[in-house]
């Protein structure tokens, strides 16, 4: 009898674990952008089948549609990229997302000016007083005129910044290459905790100690190039100048190169398709106000007034901006954001405000060097409809006010402002906030956004977080995706994607 009791006693002490391990452990994603879809994405593709299912994963989206600061807008009834706009070809993650999800890309030679010609490329360095610079345009149908006109402005670029230009495209393939060992098998991969150790593993920490000026003239650059091409990409890119971070600089250089990509349709796309995939949750115009570590799980609360209870909570927007109140609270290091405002104008330029007599005078893009007067970083052509209405998108660090507006265009037919908290303010020597917030199993993805803010690099970091979750929770992490992802990667793109 007494044997009988004890084993009886014995089961029911073993029955909460038995109940508890057979449980699924509750992931609770905050944000719905590249960073969250891509957590809930890699937390599925790196699981087994039988792993997988012992997951159940929420998103949470304080707005009314995923995607975060991958958004549209809509000018004149057509869709234009609003937020994150182009991709590197060498951005394998988003690569690859468009392939699983079946999304068209859509490639620079498409005519993004909508004229026909295969390079819209043409550009000019306005100093607030008249074009310092301009490339050659002409309107041509014929391919070998577009080349030639090509071929003559790679020929100006040179006679203006010389060898310089060498040096600057070797250290941004450099850093590139470096950068593609995130790509690397996990075979050899590590998983990392640190936002520091993952950049020095891939050879890109001491990048982030000194300022991208710094950088470029200690390999000789000239200061003409400095002061100008690498100036107006810095400006254009992350709305700053050249005294933001080395890697961030490096990472905006390669965002002007040629080969540049995004989804047509919109970018936002993938994060949907993601989580479309990812068997989630998914909680629209829900805000999450509180998490609170109760030890064994957190509690998030809702501006609904809902609570949720989750094993691991994951952070994937800034924290710089929002109101979330951590208990306990949880310390990163100080931060502000960078406000970019684009201005959408569907109208026509005055060519008199840049000291021209026509508006075929202005340059496709029209771009800045660092001084106070001048008003906005860059003006470009997004869409031609006619001889007389384009769709135009203005960068500014303010915003742009209607008397300053009335100046510059001599045709405004429609006109929208976004205001984005679109990236850090970039400041050497970096400092990084921690993937992990409190030393249990709270996470945030946006910690690797000091090094570089780009879609590409939340990914990665998010694989990187997604990896780390896995091996914390379960010990190890699958060295291979499972079958439904490999067996549709494209040949040209690695495996372990």
């Amino acid at each position: 009898m007494v044997a009988r009791i004890a084993t009886l006693f014995i089961l029911l002490c073993l029955l909460p674990v038995i109940t508890s391990s057979s449980s699924p452990v509750s992931v609770c994603i905050v944000g719905s952008g590249i960073g969250g879809s891509s957590v809930a994405h890699f937390l599925r593709e790196y699981s087994s089948p039988s792993a997988s299912a012992s997951i159940s994963v929420r998103v949470f989206e304080r707005r009314g549609v995923v995607g975060g600061r991958m958004a549209s807008v809509a000018v004149g009834g057509e869709s234009f990229e609003a937020g994150g706009a182009i991709l590197h070809p060498k951005n394998y993650h988003a690569l690859n997302y468009t392939r699983l999800i079946g999304l068209k890309i859509r490639w620079p030679n498409a005519t993004s000016a909508g004229d026909g010609r295969e390079d819209d490329g043409d550009f000019g360095i306005w100093d607030g007083k008249s074009f310092v610079f301009k490339t050659w345009r002409v309107n041509s149908k014929l391919p070998f005129v577009d080349k030639i006109v090509s071929f003559a402005n790679k020929a100006l670029l040179f006679w203006r910044y010389g060898f310089s230009l060498i040096r600057m495209d070797n250290f941004v393939q450099r850093t590139v290459n470096n950068f593609l060992k995130y790509y690397e098998s996990t075979d050899s991969r590590p998983v990392f905790e640190t936002v520091d150790e993952m950049l020095k593993w891939a050879g890109l920490y001491n990048l982030t100690g000194h300022t991208l000026e710094e950088e470029l003239i200690s390999i000789g650059l000239s200061p003409l190039l400095i002061r100008e091409l690498i100036t107006i990409i810095t400006r254009i890119n992350y709305g700053q100048s050249v005294s933001i971070s080395g890697l961030a600089g490096a990472v905006s250089l390669a965002g002007s190169g040629g080969d540049l990509w995004s989804v047509e349709g919109g970018n936002w796309q993938m994060a949907a398709g993601l989580i479309n995939r990812s068997n989630v949750a998914l909680h629209l115009r829900e805000e999450i106000e509180s998490i609170s570590n109760f030890g064994n799980y957190y509690e998030l609360n809702s501006s609904k007034g809902n609570s949720y209870k989750c094993e691991v909570a994951v952070i994937a927007i800034p924290l710089d901006e929002v109101g979330i109140r951590f208990d306990p609270p949880v310390s990163i290091p100080p931060r502000k954001l960078q406000h970019t405002h684009a201005t959408f104008v569907r109208g026509l330029l005055n060519p008199a405000y840049f000291g021209l007599s026509s508006v075929e005078e202005i340059p496709e893009l029209v771009s800045t060097i660092e001084d106070p007067g001048i008003p906005f970083l860059s003006i470009s052509v997004l869409k031609r409809h006619n001889e007389k209405e384009v769709t135009y998108k203005v960068f500014s660090r303010e915003a742009m006010v209607e008397t300053l507006l009335d100046q510059i265009f001599s045709v405004q037919k429609e006109t929208i402002p976004i205001n984005w908290g679109a990236y850090p303010r970039y400041k050497a020597p970096e400092v990084f906030a921690p993937f992990i917030l409190d030393g249990q199993h709270l996470y945030y993805v946006n910690a690797f956004e000091n090094a570089a803010s780009t879609m590409e690099t939340s990914a990665v970091a998010a694989e990187n977080v997604a990896r780390l979750i896995l091996s914390r929770l379960f010990g190890h992490v699958p060295l291979k995706l499972s079958d439904s992802e490999s067996s549709t990667v494209d040949s040209g793109l690695h495996l372990e994607l």
